[in-house]
């Protein structure tokens, strides 16, 4: 579901048309339905009806100031994965008792600010973090809570480099090893359990995967809790799919909600979910501009002015955008195959490849779809271009929340030494 729809044959976000924002702005550029993000929160929030459930966005799908005052907004709290990004949940308002922080290479100088901030929980991977943590957690006369991140040993995800719970992934302490972590926890001074952790991937479609190691955790969490360990709460971790192509039907957050509900029960845990794409995905459109065509003995390409370091799922992962015009082509032309392209020096700088669409023009404009989740969170200044625009709409108001920077601006920390002036 999101909030981008054609209105007199122009696209629109909410009540916002796009071809003003172009007009305004500038391509390429980002925009973002404040109506499509605060929907998602709420049908989450009313699948888990009757369960007290900590609904921890994960900040690394879209980090966006604005994107998380919405959410802060909407009562949700923050999962984090660097000292960044819980500087970016501080200021945009989430309380530090909703925020987990999550990640394999968690520094001592951000644990220490995460403890000096008194965040929810760690959600520790390996003995040399927990060391860590124990360590710095005694310096500062403070005691860190600790949920283990486990690994079920359960393979899950669109793509290799998106599925975390396998064994052999960087990511967990393996499943054979976790009570000997609890074990641990109880000798270290200033570190406590309170919970156990999983995820094992992103972009999970069907449940079955979900179901085998939910389960898994919940039985290992109930060892725990008979062995003495304090286990209140179980973070179940995020990876909710969504629909790329009008063909997919990835599960829905009811159905993601009842199986949680359904595998714990009456059981006393507490519920910690991390959210990211499902949140934010369809909430967000990239609008490019077709600089030229270019046709050969057997292609077409369109060649967008917005490139792999704007979007780089297509070409990181192969990963499919549904792609449309700005106008609605219903009366258009013929319909035409087409390759659309980037202008960036690499081979992989493509959006799409054979796509089917009615006849356009250079200098027309084209919606990159569900590129809320890991599009500008992802882009960088490769080829020396700038870092595009993201705008967040609201009904008819609009505001740019992040903006193009100039050339000065983007090589203002680069600098000349002396012997070469």
């Amino acid at each position: 579901m999101h909030h981008f729809h054609y209105n007199s044959g122009e696209l629109y976000c909410e009540e916002v048309p796009l071809s003003l924002l172009s007009k305004k702005i500038g391509s390429p550029f980002y925009v973002y339905s404040t109506a499509t993000m605060e929907r998602h929160v709420r049908v989450i929030r009313e699948a888990f009806s009757g369960k007290d459930v900590l609904i921890a966005y994960s900040v690394k799908a879209n980090s966006n100031l604005a994107v998380l005052k919405t959410l802060a907004r909407n009562d949700c709290g923050a999962d984090v994965v660097s000292s960044g990004e819980l500087q970016r949940a501080l200021k945009a308002g989430i309380p530090a008792k909703k925020i987990v922080f999550s990640g394999v290479g968690k520094t001592k100088a951000e644990i220490q600010h995460a403890l000096n901030a008194g965040i929810w929980q760690f959600n520790v991977e390996s003995l040399e973090e927990l060391n860590a943590l124990s360590n710095v957690a005694e310096s500062m006369g403070v005691t860190a809570p600790v949920a283990l991140r486990v690994n079920p040993d359960v393979a899950a995800g669109a793509h290799p480099n998106i599925s975390t719970g396998k064994a052999g992934d960087k990511f967990g302490v393996a499943w054979n090893e976790a009570a000997h972590f609890y074990d641990k926890i109880q000798e270290l001074p200033n570190v406590e359990s309170i919970g156990i952790d999983v995820h094992i991937g992103s972009q999970i479609g069907e449940l079955p995967p979900m179901r085998t190691a939910f389960q898994k955790t919940i039985e290992l969490a109930l060892q725990l809790r008979s062995k003495g360990h304090q286990i209140t709460r179980i973070d179940f971790g995020g990876g909710l799919g969504i629909p790329y192509e009008s063909s997919d039907e990835p599960a829905s957050p009811a159905l993601y909600a009842n199986l949680i509900k359904d595998l714990v029960g009456d059981l006393d845990f507490e519920v910690i979910i991390e959210p990211g794409r499902v949140i934010v995905g369809n909430a967000g459109v990239l609008v490019s501009q077709i600089i030229y065509t270019k046709e050969t003995h057997d292609q077409t390409f369109l060649i967008l002015d917005s490139g792999l370091n704007d979007l780089i799922r297509p070409s990181l992962y192969g990963a499919h955008h549904e792609i449309i015009p700005l106008v609605d082509p219903v009366n258009s032309g013929v319909v035409k195959t087409y390759d659309i392209v980037g202008p960036i020096c690499e081979s992989t700088d493509k959006f799409a490849t054979n796509r089917k669409m009615h006849s356009i023009e250079s200098g027309e404009y084209l919606a990159i779809m569900s590129a809320g989740a890991y599009g500008a969170v992802l882009s960088s200044q490769y080829n020396s271009r700038p870092l595009i625009p993201e705008v967040l709409v609201k009904g008819k108001k609009y505001s740019v929340v992040r903006q193009r920077p100039s050339f000065e601006q983007m090589i203002e920390l680069e600098g000349i030494p002396t012997w070469l002036t």
